[in-house]
């Protein structure tokens, strides 16, 4: 240990023993003393405190949100599995040749699928169900996934066929368009 901290340790041992025995003299400096220590508790107690409901703020935000998401997005899984329901439909109708589409016994047949195929794109719409355009719009790997690369006159790049139609449920993707773009011919 140097001199000075000698010195040091000294002083400040003699200045905690002269206020002790000050203290013990005059109450009213060991009145200060626990006042001062009392405020430097509620300070500390007040921090806390703001501290704990910042944080139970943020809890019940972050729960709000989860909530809104799991009530949005909770039919996800359901309308994954109706939308094959879908494209079976809308195949099914394009299949039907034109000269059958004519015949008398089939009209009945054919209007009471082509109403059932409206009434299921209605149902999507109310449910925030939507179609993704793909068809002359450039690539966008957020909603389409190209499958192939067609020759085409277009700019490359560009959607020139759509083998599978995509669907967005609100904000999120719910099933990319299956998709053929543009390259430049050979």
């Amino acid at each position: 240990m140097t001199e000075d901290e000698k010195i040091d340790t000294v002083a400040s041992a003699s200045a905690e023993d002269l206020r002790t025995e000050t203290a013990d003299g005059a109450p009213e400096v060991a009145d200060h003393d626990r006042v001062a220590s009392l405020q430097a508790e509620l300070a500390e107690a007040k921090a806390a405190t703001m501290y704990a409901h910042a944080e139970a703020q943020n809890v019940r935000r972050r729960a709000e949100k989860e909530a809104a998401d799991a009530r949005a997005y909770a039919v996800t899984s359901f309308a994954r599995d109706v939308l094959s329901v879908a494209d079976n439909l809308s195949r099914g109708l394009s299949a039907i040749p034109a000269d059958l589409r004519e015949d008398e016994r089939l009209k009945g047949l054919i209007a009471g699928l082509e109403a059932t195929q409206r009434e299921l794109d209605a149902v999507f719409q109310r449910n925030g169900i939507t179609r993704i355009a793909a068809m002359g719009l450039p690539l966008d790997p957020n909603q389409h996934q190209a499958m192939l690369e067609i020759p085409s006159d277009q700019t490359p790049g560009t959607i020139v066929q759509e083998m599978q139609a995509g669907y967005m449920l609100k904000d999120r993707l719910l099933r990319p368009s299956l998709v053929g773009v543009a390259k430049k011919p050979d």
